[in-house]
């Protein structure tokens, strides 16, 4: 996911990212892995609560992403085309990541 800003920055096209590209990213990040681990968590404690589980924190993701955006939108000066560009390739690539990781743990919980 790192690999398309930092071209980028190594390109001289820096004007496509906000100065807070990284923290934001750090942001995304920590909370799509802390989202994957309460659904896991949750589904180890009961299986069969998993789409309630997954919803949940599928809920909780976008309510704190939302406030995110919010905050940090009425705090620091940025344009906001290039910053809701940086905010929907990190969330949707994260999003991705997330469904990817979740399908391959019921793909492989179904074999056995």
């Amino acid at each position: 996911m790192a690999v398309g800003p930092l071209y980028l920055i190594y390109s001289g096209n820096q004007s496509y990212l906000i100065p807070q590209f990284w923290g934001l990213f750090a942001f995304i990040s920590i909370l799509t892995l802390i989202v994957l681990i309460a659904i896991l968590v949750g589904q180890a404690i009961d299986p069969e609560m998993y789409a309630q589980y997954f919803m949940g924190a599928t809920v909780f993701k976008l309510l704190a992403c939302l406030i995110f955006i919010l905050v940090f939108v009425l705090k620091h000066k940025v344009d906001k085309a290039v910053f809701m560009g940086n905010f929907f390739y990190l969330y949707f690539l994260n999003t991705a990541f997330e469904v990817y990781v979740l399908l391959r743990n019921l793909r492989n919980q179904n074999l056995k």
